[in-house]
């Protein structure tokens, strides 16, 4: 098979973001004209999209096949689902989330954007902010993503002109302040010509800013999930039963913030019970610490009753109760209302719960709040308040997005209901900035 290979990074570090636009706007083509322009493709891919194209009549290779893989997808011309695109640059590598754009696949932009870095909102220069343009500038305030990049894009179809541009950027910054979100970077671009997505436009040289893939490359990732506490869920309890290593016990899982060291003193939740770390083992072989996202296995000094779902957790403790207040995005057909019994499933513990009261859903174009009396559809998000069987420990989703967030569940069929987001209820906040 013939390939143009990508290019390989030695060492660099991971961007995680999603891309996000109204239907037609131009998102999935973008999104191939990165990679593309990137050589994050392989040829046989670039000639399979071309032949497509082809045959549809385009004289040019349509670059949103690359990405719209499902058959409806590449039939309507629009994206239904979250596709996830893993590419890399000599500066850096990238996990992209691309998400649908139709209010209707909401449920699927919460999806994309929970574990996003950044996220990219495109808007066509010819119909600027939309109200799906602030539909998804409101979830990324939600979901506490830490930067936004407008791409204001077709400005082929606009002459390249510098007002257009500014007007757009200058509505988008002000809506997106408003409702809290920092660090908000705008960029002309044309997906379709290529102008200012990896390469600099000849047509723009009014903009002395970087390119879409320049920011990409040099963005600051903020969070540092080794710089926060640390929080261990525990997924499997390993006791061999026989051989040489009958007297080890140790404790699977993933890291989900901090760093764990041997000699660290821990609290395992929700029993509270406290233990010394005597050993980190990663793949097998002993080492001095697990940092966040490792998977390891930890040995403690004391012989403690421990199995999964608990947490380890070192330095400033997480919330415990069996009361949650919490912002839910609803996923399912079925509504979710006050009275119904669901399965809160956080990190590796799922307990049973009831949902107590549903205090009002959001209005997600301006984040006002509406009665919440007829409980959360498809799509709808509201605050929740649940009353848990068993104690969960829970950080604030502001503090923690792995250990602050959970799942709602049907107990009855095990289909996922709804999205949560633990702590201080997020929209209040963005309603005040």
């Amino acid at each position: 098979m013939s390939t143009t290979t990508p290019r390989r990074p030695v060492e660099t570090t991971l961007l995680r973001f999603a891309t996000a636009g109204s239907v037609d706007d131009g998102k999935s083509t973008l999104v191939g004209r990165l990679l593309h322009d990137s050589k994050s493709i392989f040829t046989d891919q670039l000639e399979a999209v071309g032949a497509a194209s082809r045959r549809r009549g385009q004289e040019t290779p349509d670059l949103a096949l690359l990405t719209d893989g499902l058959r409806a997808e590449r039939e309507q011309g629009i994206t239904i689902d979250v596709a996830y695109r893993y590419f890399a640059t000599p500066r850096r590598r990238f996990i992209l989330a691309d998400t649908p754009g139709h209010v209707q696949y909401t449920r699927n932009m919460v999806t994309g954007a929970s574990t996003a870095d950044l996220a990219v909102v495109l808007v066509d220069a010819r119909n600027g902010v939309v109200a799906q343009t602030r539909r998804h500038a409101a979830v990324a305030a939600l979901l506490r993503v830490p930067h936004v990049v407008l791409a204001v894009n077709k400005m082929d179809l606009v002459g390249y002109d510098e007002s257009v541009f500014a007007a757009v950027a200058a509505e988008f910054t002000a809506y997106a302040v408003r409702l809290g979100v920092r660090g908000i970077v705008a960029v002309p671009v044309s997906a379709l010509a290529g102008d200012n997505v990896v390469e600099p436009s000849a047509h723009m040289d009014w903009y002395a800013g970087p390119t879409l893939l320049e920011h990409l490359e040099t963005v600051r990732v903020d969070a540092d999930p080794a710089g926060q506490p640390a929080r261990f869920p525990v997924q499997y309890v390993i006791r061999p039963q026989r051989g040489e290593f009958l007297d080890y016990r140790g404790y699977a899982g993933q890291l989900a913030s901090g760093v764990l060291r041997t000699g660290d003193v821990v609290t395992v939740l929700p029993s509270g019970m406290s233990a010394t770390v005597v050993g980190v083992d990663i793949l097998g072989t002993a080492s001095d610490a697990v940092r966040a996202g490792q998977s390891a296995t930890l040995r403690l000094a004391e012989d403690l009753d421990i199995s999964r779902g608990e947490l380890v957790v070192a330095g400033a403790p997480p919330r415990l109760g069996q009361d949650v207040d919490a912002t839910v995005c609803h996923l399912h057909e079925k509504p979710l209302r006050a009275g119904d019994r669901v399965l809160v499933k956080h990190t590796t513990r799922t307990v049973r719960a009831v949902v107590r009261e549903i205090p009002h859903r959001i209005d997600i174009d301006t984040l006002d709040r509406r009665p919440g009396d007829d409980g959360l559809h498809v799509n709808d998000l509201g605050r929740v308040l649940l009353r848990t069987a068993e104690p969960l420990a829970l950080d604030d989703y502001r503090d923690n997005r792995t250990t602050g967030s959970f799942l709602l569940i049907d107990p009855a069929d095990g289909t996922t209901r709804g999205a949560g987001m633990a702590g201080p209820f997020i929209e209040s906040e963005a309603r005040r900035a």
